[in-house]
């Protein structure tokens, strides 16, 4: 089994809720790690998606937590966030 990770770094220009994360996130830019998992005995090179995490801040302290998420939330969320007027 052979698997591939990537990261992406995503922004949030206002507090924002996410699906798995049962509080409001602050504004940011977040790490995200997606996993894919190599699809053997096919004649060219296919993943398919194992998982998806973003990492925030723990609910108190300087502590981080790595919360997997459906990156259809994700999208839907930066989605969210790009469509409202900037802060301030």
């Amino acid at each position: 089994m052979t698997i591939r990770t990537s990261t992406k770094t995503v922004t949030f220009r206002r507090p924002f809720w996410l699906k798995g994360v049962d509080r409001l996130l602050p504004p940011a830019d977040y790490r995200v790690v997606t996993d894919e998992e190599l699809i053997e005995g096919l004649s060219f090179s296919a993943y398919h998606r194992v998982s998806t995490a973003i990492f925030v801040p723990a609910p108190s302290g300087s502590a981080i937590e790595m919360v997997t998420i459906d990156p259809l939330d994700l999208k839907a969320a930066l989605e969210r966030d790009a469509a409202s007027p900037p802060p301030g």
